[in-house]
């Protein structure tokens, strides 16, 4: 992956108040042991990987916003393709931080994310 690899999250319905991302979007919860689950952008594009979120994996999203390897970089966060569930799956790893860490860093990619606007969105 490339500093410019755009790397695409997924919006949890739950993740949206008053249309408005939450960082939470960008947060890992307890259960993804500090990684968090995106889509190579470089692999795949925006409308296609919302299709293979929502049809294949039958998971909710109500679109897709991205920020690039090089933004996570930045942040002293490690990005790596992990294509053991499907090919084009990656992972932006939040490793050892604590959790206060892990909010401030979350509400940056936000911040970068929706800057960018949606790369994909339902409807």
């Amino acid at each position: 992956m490339r500093n410019e690899t755009l790397l695409l999250r997924q919006i949890h319905p739950d993740f949206v108040q008053n249309d408005r991302v939450t960082s939470q979007a960008f947060r890992p919860t307890p259960k993804d042991e500090k990684k968090l689950s995106v889509y190579d952008g470089d692999m795949i594009e925006a409308p296609e990987a919302y299709e293979h979120y929502t049809q294949e994996l039958k998971l909710k999203s109500v679109g897709v916003m991205g920020v690039t390897v090089g933004e996570c970089t930045a942040l002293g966060l490690y990005c790596q393709p992990d294509p053991e569930p499907f090919p084009e799956h990656a992972i932006i790893d939040f490793g050892n931080l604590a959790e206060r860490a892990i909010v401030k860093k979350a509400k940056l990619l936000k911040k970068k994310a929706t800057g960018r606007g949606w790369l994909y969105r339902e409807g």
